[in-house]
């Protein structure tokens, strides 16, 4: 029997090959793995594929791709969220977007990486390394987490963890939501105004939904509200600071840090003089790059694409369910009478 074609998109770092579901995904589909960006012959060929494997937000799925992928009926989008897809596209297609929402590894690494750029700011561990790569013995005063409070802009599930681990610090936390049931709270978490968090905080870190409330929530007037020697941490969404007026705050030392894995548009222009301000540490969005999280990811794709394929998939683990009730031809489909 002929297998439908499934085509990943974008493994540069070869992780979805790696993955031990992608065995499963194999036995389901022919599938064809890139690992560099799609090129036009690719977007040429998008009409032989029935499902679509993409790596969170690596390409972006317009209008004209799918007009392109006229076979096309299931992406299956790692991650729980699909900025980078036009939903209406997709749905008037007749595609529906799987996503990964069950990933439970974004809620252990991406606490780790916020950590590892706190700790890297209070302690200057870039500017030791680089010194010390000149033969240079650099001194300076670090400042320690214990004691110090730590600010928290959105607590849910990504947050949660970050504030656990500045518990595990000895750190005082303070936490500001837009809205929501916090009866589980745990005992050191104090609920407080924003500007209370922005004012009171040694640490600063952004853990929100992007959204038309969050977008440049932290601008000009509210980074004043910081202290001079606090620091902002960014592992969230990069349009939710406004970057000029953080680079800004970083030149005239206003601010005593940033570290930022996340950028309004990526990848961060070279031109961006958050590249040139002082006491910014930047990364480029790897905070869910690890490859434990991609192997989960191509373990949840295959479980969602074998469910697909037995008309199972649940509708709650889409974006647009609606799209499955285009009249067309289908390898698969959700679960009947569940929508």
């Amino acid at each position: 029997m002929i297998k439908p074609k499934l085509l990943a998109l974008d493994d540069y770092e070869g992780q979805i090959s790696a993955a031990p579901a992608m065995k499963r995904l194999r036995a389901l589909a022919d599938v064809k793995v890139l690992r560099e960006p799609l090129s036009a012959m690719d977007r040429g060929a998008m009409g032989d594929y029935a499902f679509v494997l993409a790596l969170r937000e690596r390409t972006r799925l317009d209008a004209a791709f799918f007009d392109s992928a006229h076979q096309l009926e299931l992406v299956l989008q790692t991650g729980g969220h699909a900025y980078h897809v036009d939903l209406d596209s997709a749905t008037r297609a007749g595609v529906t977007v799987a996503l990964g929402r069950r990933a439970k590894m974004p809620r252990v690494v991406v606490p780790e990486l916020t950590f590892g750029l706190i700790i890297a700011l209070r302690r200057q561990i870039a500017e030791h390394a680089q010194a010390m790569a000149t033969g240079a013995w650099r001194p300076s005063m670090g400042r320690a987490l214990g004691g110090s409070t730590l600010g928290m802009l959105g607590c849910g599930r990504q947050g949660l963890g970050v504030a656990r681990l500045g518990a595990a610090f000895g750190m005082r936390i303070l936490a500001w939501d837009r809205g929501g049931d916090y009866r589980d709270d745990a005992d050191y978490i104090r609920r407080v105004p924003l500007e209370e968090v922005l004012r009171c905080s040694d640490v600063v870190s952004i853990h929100l939904k992007l959204s038309d409330e969050s977008r440049e929530l932290i601008n000009a007037e509210r980074l004043a509200l910081m202290k001079p020697d606090a620091i902002l941490i960014n592992t969230s969404r990069g349009a939710i600071i406004d970057e000029s007026a953080l680079a800004a705050a970083l030149q005239s030392g206003k601010l005593a840090g940033a570290g930022l894995d996340v950028f309004v548009n990526e990848p961060l222009s070279p031109e961006s003089p958050l590249r040139i301000a002082p006491n910014a540490l930047l990364t480029p969005h790897i905070g869910w790059q690890v490859a434990e999280v991609v192997h989960e990811f191509v373990a949840i794709a295959a479980e969602q694409l074998a469910a697909w394929c037995g008309h199972e998939l649940s509708p709650d683990e889409t974006a647009n369910p609606s799209a499955a009730e285009q009249g067309r031809r289908r390898v698969g489909g959700l679960k009947s009478g569940s929508m």
